[in-house]
């Protein structure tokens, strides 16, 4: 089916520069029962404590301290006591059995707060892998359900896109999504495939191009033969390496539970040996109890948990308020351990908004700057083409009068046509208005063209009555702070950033030299696979890598990089979801900014353990050693929870923010 210029369709709802995201399936925080017990168990505590504070009766607070117990404790105990049917012992149940014991001993405040803050921890970690594993599934729908399928005698049959198979021939209409992976056997028009490639532009496809399931197409008819099956196409494979890279991480999770195992079993001998030493050597019930209770106290790991998390959880904040959301305690941390960051172009170092950077009247032709873009937005302004949305935009903002046209008609890949003021008047791609031609004034037409392609723009040919008049440079303009950005991210982590791209290798090599990323650090052309392979190959040379980007295609290099941050303004709700972290208004300077937070957050952990240390070795040996009075034991342990919790908080501080920026200038 060749397409040939036609009336301009009705307008096709506009899709992000990043083409539309999957649909989103969010599932609601409630729908979880973790968040449903650990919020119900913070209700309590926290109705609870300042009745216990003010004095109270007993059995005004007492009843809703029990209550936080088991609304917070009943899942983990029931874990924990699974997995001892298992043979395994967690430190989730070791918890659950320091609360009971400092209830038992009268310390009920202390294990309500050991509930509450592991309730709370369960439901927040339940929440990121649902949402993660929401974004996605959805991301399958970028695929469309049905696609049209074309029979050996010209008939056309609706069929499910899974029931595609190779070499299959389907008929993408304008303004259809691609039903599968394949090459175009006959048509023209221009395709979104941000969602694959990360391009800001549509790509003008024809004969023997290949295009993508879940891209959008333009204004012009495709038929299209099926070259892999939907479980193969690129979005299925986006997908599945999502998935991978994700249980990639399980080794650090197994390495924690061997610690929790180690620990666990530890503490609960220690615990056992205290009580029956003693009495062995004819001590008292009571006393041998009380001193292991007391060891209970003392030797549990609130302190230590209070070492790490007040000061994450205060760069949290701070980088909260200052437009980067932090997703977890743990992306805090490993976000102070990157020593190499790989950037996406479009939509990252760029706004992905093309915009007019060049206007060039042609020698001998009567318009000048202002005129030459006047006619190019009058014929351009019923159109929905980005390139021509940006063209409109540039007059406005020059605050010209856009005269009215008629007879508009549109080719696809090729461009526009209308009558303005009498003239006939023509915009599209040079070398297919100029076709070949080579009398003086068509020869300077492309060498302005070639000029302005070899700088990395888009170049448009404006012709009147069949005689070129000018022509439009078009590019995707840089963001303000992206080469401050890229010298700050060079001096943190020792390395220069790298590129990764599907964009061209023109266009990527002319930003990279703007920000001052070397040439051989520029990775052009990627599909979401090539993206993925780049990271790793940074991985194998023993870095920990940072990944920045905002397009479905980044995904699953953000899943798979060490840390994966998403410009959150633009970013697509895969991206959003995958990544570790986003920068919610997009401004790209808060990234060395946040990886200096985070190496301070570490810093004051580093110290908070060693005050934790301290304390509950000191503590520890004095219960051993000689008699620890079960209050001295408790203000010596909830004084060092004070005091590291306080230290962490020093965080809070906007002077923190600030110094952090110091430190990434430097």
């Amino acid at each position: 089916m060749p397409s040939t210029v036609t009336e301009h369709p009705a307008p096709v709802a506009a899709t992000a520069a990043h083409g539309a995201a999957a649909p989103k399936r969010r599932t609601c925080v409630f729908a979880l029962a973790e968040a449903r017990w650990a919020a119900a168990a913070l209700v309590l505590f926290l109705v609870a404590l300042p009745l216990q504070l003010t004095g109270a009766p007993a059995w005004a607070w007492g009843p809703l301290y029990a209550l936080a117990y088991v609304m917070g404790g009943w899942e983990p105990a029931w874990a924990g006591l699974t997995a001892l049917r298992e043979k395994t012992l967690d430190v989730d149940l070791l918890m659950i059995v320091a609360a009971i014991g400092a209830a038992a001993i009268g310390q009920v405040m202390d294990g309500a707060l050991l509930i509450v803050i592991f309730a709370t921890s369960g439901a927040l970690e339940a929440l990121a892998t649902t949402r993660t594993q929401d974004a996605v599934r959805g991301l399958l729908d970028l695929a469309p359900a049905t696609a049209a399928r074309l029979a050996g005698d010209g008939g056309e049959e609706t069929v499910a896109s899974t029931d595609l198979a190779v070499g299959d021939t389907i008929l993408i209409r304008p303004g259809e999504r691609v039903g599968a992976d394949g090459r175009v056997l006959d048509g023209a028009s221009e395709v979104d495939q941000a969602t694959i490639t990360g391009e800001p532009l549509p790509v003008a496809k024809e004969t023997g191009d290949e295009v993508f399931a879940g891209t959008l197409n333009g204004t012009g008819a495709l038929r299209v033969k099926v070259e892999r099956d939907a479980s193969d196409s690129v979005i299925a494979r986006i997908v599945a390496m999502v998935e991978e890279a994700s249980e990639t991480k399980a080794p650090t999770q197994l390495f924690i539970e061997k610690v929790e195992q180690r620990y666990s079993l530890g503490m609960v001998a220690a615990t056992l040996a205290v009580f029956a030493v003693p009495l062995g050597f004819g001590a008292g019930l009571t006393s041998s109890l009380l001193r292991a209770m007391t060891f209970m106290i003392v030797a549990s790991p609130c302190a230590v948990v209070l070492a790490t998390m007040p000061p994450l959880l205060s760069a949290i904040a701070n980088a909260g308020r200052h437009g980067v959301l932090v997703k977890s305690a743990v992306v805090m941390e490993r976000l102070g351990q990157v020593d190499a960051v790989a950037l996406d172009k479009t939509g990252t170092l760029t706004e992905g908004t093309p915009r007019v950077t060049d206007i060039r009247p042609l020698t001998g032709s009567d318009p000048d700057e202002d005129a030459l873009l006047v006619l190019a937005a009058a014929a351009e302004h019923p159109s929905e083409h980005p390139l021509a949305r940006a063209i409109v935009d540039a007059a406005r903002e020059r605050g010209l009068d856009i005269p009215e046209m008629r007879d508009f008609n549109s080719a696809p890949g090729i461009g526009v046509a209308a009558t303005i003021d009498g003239a006939a008047v023509a915009i599209g791609a040079p070398t297919r208005l100029l076709g070949g031609a080579t009398d003086a004034r068509s020869a300077g037409a492309a060498s302005a063209a070639e000029e302005l392609e070899n700088g990395g723009h888009t170049a448009v040919l404006v012709e009147r009555d069949g005689i070129p008049v000018g022509i439009l440079g078009i590019a995707d303009r840089l963001r303000p702070d992206a080469a401050t950005t890229v010298t700050a991210l060079r001096t943190l982590t020792g390395t220069s950033p790298v590129l990764v791209t599907g964009d061209n290798p023109r266009a990527a090599a002319r930003l990279a030299a703007e920000v001052g990323i070397v040439a051989d650090d520029v990775h052009a052309g990627l599909l979401p696979q090539d993206k993925v392979e780049a990271v790793r190959r940074l991985e194998t040379r023993g870095h920990k890598v940072l990944v920045i980007g905002d397009g479905v295609n980044d995904a699953p290099a953000l899943a798979a990089a060490h840390t994966g941050i998403a410009m959150g303004r633009a970013g697509s709700d895969l991206a959003l979801e995958t990544a570790d972290a986003v920068i919610v208004r997009d401004e790209l300077a808060t990234v060395p900014k946040v990886i200096a937070v985070s190496r301070a957050a570490r810093r004051l952990m580093v110290q908070n353990l060693v005050i934790a240390g301290v304390f509950i070795t000191g503590l520890v040996l004095w219960d051993l050693i000689a008699t620890l009075p079960l209050p001295l034991g408790v203000l010596g342990h909830e004084g060092s929870t004070v005091i590291v919790g306080l230290n962490g908080l020093r965080l809070l501080r906007d002077a923190a923010w600030k110094r952090a920026g110091a430190e990434g200038a430097r």
